[in-house]
């Protein structure tokens, strides 16, 4: 049998190639054997040696000479590096059922931001810009469907029937982004607050189909049924290893310690390093830590820093969000944001578009130019392109958390019908409302059992 996601192809190469040079390693030792891997046949399976050694060399060179970057992958590394101060956050001092209602709006705008990048993930801005001028949405500020379009402008864009379009679903549908929330949830419940990373790679491998996987999940996957334990399991032959893939699996590690960003950044550690490394894991510890502090306090720069002091002070990703945010401070505007985004990273290129830094930086923006409402927030995160239904997702989750189930906009919630479909085995069809419930349940475990237990 052969599938193209279950060995080498020539986009691994490519992306290899790219990785290691944002990596800051020396190339030079292996740029013609990179050209010669690159002129052969990768679809002929004789090749895949060729395209194993050179993934097997490329892993170990070293850093290039006057390369500072300083970017561990271990969790006492990581601390090691983090920056000295960190903002000062309160106690968390929530009812239990301000708890519930945070808690529940967590899962349901997570799930809305989701469902609203979900049609449009892939598509770039000539494609989602036009459709919306075109219609006469300009900007974005509702769900795509595909009734409120006219046929000819649905053959023009390629809006296909079978799309998730908001009016063609019954629910949320499957998405490697919830499916990962639920897989949190899940994990916790099975294994506690102890779990380890082994046991991350356990549950996958019992409960989610390889195909239902993407990038450094499939590899790291492929890698895990070798008997390549975590860490290795992240950067045996894995070109992806830091693209998004962690960062999506951040939020229920936030749910889980409420106030707590440490323990939620230690949590997505756990989770990350079976198959991210460097800004890959960063990514997920972020994430993690910034919306665990949306639990007790609604600034957002504050929260986005409780974020950064999880991650190394001088790693690639702290820098970009930096950046954004002095932007942001110093008065530019969203277009002005954007323009920024898109002159760093070419989202033609699938790295940029499905990076671990970009989409963050995306989720940045959305944060800060969402301005607290909750529709702006996902709008201008989706509206941005790169990872769509990601980055709807993780703003979703964030500004859920911020507002509460309540004060969530019926708009946005309704189409729900407090159903989420997921592919993890167990969970396939679940209710948001039940979900929220025993994620209380989880964090009171957390609570009672601490970071070790």
């Amino acid at each position: 049998m052969k599938h193209i996601w279950l060995y080498l192809n020539r986009t691994d190469i490519e992306t290899e190639r790219r990785q290691c040079h944002e990596e800051g390693r020396d190339l030079s030792s292996v740029e013609e054997e990179f050209q010669r891997v690159l002129a052969l046949d990768l679809e002929d399976l004789r090749n895949q040696p060729a395209a194993e050694s050179l993934l097997d060399r490329t892993i170990g060179l070293p850093l290039r000479p006057g390369c500072t970057l300083h970017e561990p992958s271990d969790l006492e590394g990581i601390r090691a590096a983090r920056p000295a101060d960190s903002p000062a956050l309160p106690p968390l001092s929530l009812t239990d059922a301000s708890l519930e209602d945070k808690v529940h709006g967590a899962w349901l705008g997570r799930c809305a931001g989701c469902l609203l990048g979900k049609p449009v993930e892939g598509w770039r801005r000539p494609r989602m810009w036009g459709l919306l001028r075109e219609s006469g949405r300009w900007p974005l500020s509702d769900y795509f469907r595909l009734d409120s379009v006219s046929p000819e402008l649905r053959r023009k864009y390629e809006m296909a029937e079978t799309a998730p379009f908001a009016d063609r679903v019954e629910g949320m549908p499957e998405d490697d982004d919830t499916n990962y929330t639920a897989t949190g949830l899940a994990i916790l419940q099975r294994f506690g607050p102890g779990f380890t990373p082994e046991d991350v790679a356990a549950f996958w491998l019992g409960n989610i189909p390889i195909l239902h996987t993407c990038t450094a999940e499939r590899v790291a996957y492929r890698n895990l049924v070798r008997l390549i334990p975590p860490p290795a399991s992240a950067s045996f032959r894995n070109p992806y290893r830091e693209w998004i893939g962690a960062q999506i699996r951040a939020d229920f590690w936030g749910y889980a310690a409420p106030g707590n960003p440490e323990l939620a950044a230690e949590m997505a550690w756990r989770d990350a390093c079976v198959s991210h490394v460097k800004n890959g894991i960063y990514g997920e510890m972020w994430a993690a830590a910034v919306i665990s502090a949306a639990f007790v306090t609604d600034h957002v720069p504050t929260i986005l820093r409780a974020g950064l002091a999880q991650i190394p002070a001088r790693c690639r990703l702290a820098d970009e969000v930096e950046r954004f945010m002095d932007l942001w401070d110093g008065g530019a505007d969203y277009d002005t944001a954007l323009r920024n985004l898109h002159d760093l990273w070419n989202e033609e290129s699938a790295h940029d578009w499905c990076h671990v830094i970009s989409n963050a930086v995306v989720v940045t923006i959305g944060l800060l130019y969402g301005e607290g409402d909750f529709q702006q927030t996902i709008c201008r995160a989706v509206q941005a392109c790169f990872d769509t239904d990601c980055n709807g997702a993780t703003t979703g989750s964030i500004l859920g958390i911020l507002h509460g189930r309540r004060a969530l906009p019926p708009a946005w919630t309704g189409v729900l019908n407090d159903t989420l479909q997921t592919g993890v085995a167990g969970w396939h069809s679940v209710r948001i409302s039940n979900l929220a419930r025993e994620t209380l349940a989880a964090i009171e475990r957390v609570a009672a059992g601490g970071a070790g237990a």
